[in-house]
């Protein structure tokens, strides 16, 4: 090929690529990349010598399936399904034998302040504020994530998840945001603050702090209960009794795929309004199937997740508790501050088809998900602790006493998932991102959102006199 052939060919690319946008640029490198690829394979063809009774490729024949476009998506959210479900049904038989392990140190705890005359204030915010807050938040809190993380991390070890990565990258690109989301998106079903802590795997600073911002509408293992128990509460009286269940979590399942169509939706909106640029290109060369160590899947994902999560909630948790027992044990003209806060808020709730108890909930829930529902529990029975009733059947007959409605019912699971972080959660933004400005729209973006859902439902569901 002479000079000229060889300018003729530059002026043709040079061309080419003024012409084209930056969507179409990103493709170009595609398309380049790919055939850098296809190239090398072929090179590689006719020099390499295979043998005869070769093996057979079992990444490669493994890849054809999981990475397909038909069947790569529904394994994928299988496998993810599984480890969700394994994860709630497993998680709930150790969280009530560590609930009545601490209970019962509770009683001994008790006791012994009695025994030494201890001031009746004095055991209200040592054991029935703050023993009790973190008594619930690692009960709660601890199984999930004991289960949860073992499990995803023994996908990451496997080296199953570039594949997820690779699978949800075109999703995420058109939103404006990183393929490897996907990946900090499923961390935040087992734990947001530790999803947050994930988004480090993104390279570009734009990209990850879209994830840091979209990860809180995925839910974490601190929702999940109470979107079970009010999924439970919604569909309990329409369907058979046999199919409740069942029923149920298919519903919680769609609230899931919600969260998720959601978190693309703002990720896009941030990439094209406050987070303007280009996807930054995501070349993924998928590496092989591993034998999974057991000894280091243990070790990240107790120590390293689990733990290191648990501790930051703990933290949060002990002076929340002190809070939530003052509140509702000092009177004003007969009153708790507790109910006088309810009674504030009561107005503006009932525009978005809550009320203000359940806000005052929702509220001093920030330390930890987990403590919402024994919070609201606590203020309608006009109790001065944390407790939680016996049956969903009784907080069923709880809530109805106190005007609920089938509407009622689905804005607090709107509302679950679309709120304000975890406090755990916050605080992990601000030491990742180093910025007030980003942590606290990350506490008002969400709730703004969750606050328009819920006002447009409320309102066109009263228009139409359906409640």
């Amino acid at each position: 090929m002479d000079i000229s052939e060889n300018r003729d060919e530059h002026n043709l690319i040079r061309d080419l690529k003024d012409t084209l946008d930056k969507e179409k640029n990103e493709q170009l490198k595609d398309i380049i990349v790919s055939s850098i690829y296809a190239k090398a394979e072929e090179i590689a063809s006719d020099v390499v010598v295979k043998e005869s009774n070769r093996k057979i490729d079992w990444d490669q024949k493994l890849d054809d399936i999981l990475t397909s476009k038909y069947s790569g998506f529904p394994i994928m959210f299988l496998l993810l399904g599984v480890i969700f479900w394994i994860t709630i049904v497993g998680s709930n038989y150790p969280s009530e034998m560590l609930s009545n392990l601490f209970f019962g140190i509770e009683d001994h705890l008790t006791g012994w302040l009695i025994s030494i005359s201890t001031p009746q204030w004095l055991h209200g915010i040592l054991i029935l504020g703050i023993y009790r807050t973190l008594a619930w938040v690692v009960s709660v809190m601890l199984p999930p994530m004991a289960i949860f993380f073992p499990l995803f991390t023994f996908l990451e070890d496997l080296g199953y998840l570039p594949r997820v990565a690779f699978n949800l990258d075109r999703l995420f690109k058109k939103a404006g945001a990183h393929g490897k989301q996907s990946l900090t998106m499923s961390m935040g079903f087992g734990c947001n603050a530790a999803g947050i802590i994930a988004c480090r795997i993104i390279e570009s600073p734009r990209e990850r702090l879209i994830a840091m911002l979209t990860n809180n509408f995925v839910p974490c293992n601190g929702r999940f209960p109470t979107l079970i128990a009010m999924s439970t509460i919604l569909l309990g009286g329409l369907v058979a009794s046999r199919f409740s269940n069942l029923a149920a979590s298919l519903f919680v399942s769609v609230l899931v795929l919600i969260s998720v169509i959601v978190t693309l939706a703002i990720s896009w909106l941030l990439s094209k309004t406050w987070l303007k640029g280009v996807p930054s290109s995501f070349t993924l060369e998928l590496p092989p199937y591993r034998k999974p160590q057991f000894g280091r899947i243990l070790y990240t994902s107790i120590i390293d997740r689990t733990i290191f999560v648990l501790g930051r909630a703990v933290v949060i948790a002990a002076p929340a508790g002190i809070i939530i027992w003052l509140l509702a044990n000092i009177n004003v003209g007969g009153i708790s501050m507790l109910n006088h806060s309810a009674a504030f808020l009561q107005p503006f709730a009932n525009l978005i088809g809550l009320d203000g108890f359940i806000l005052m909930a929702f509220i001093l829930g920030l330390p930890a998900n987990e403590i919402v529902l024994p919070i609201l529990i606590m203020s309608y029975m006009s109790e001065g602790a944390m407790l939680e009733l016996n049956s969903i059947r009784a907080m069923k007959e709880l809530f109805i006493a106190n005007n609920w409605t089938w509407l009622t019912t689905l804005n607090v699971m709107l509302f679950t998932l679309f709120h304000f972080p975890c406090g755990t959660t916050l605080w992990t933004i601000k030491k990742e991102c180093g910025s007030n400005k980003w942590t606290l729209f990350s506490a008002v973006m969400p709730t703004v959102v969750g606050v328009t859902i819920l006002f447009v439902i409320t309102q066109l569901v009263r228009f139409l006199g359906l409640a």
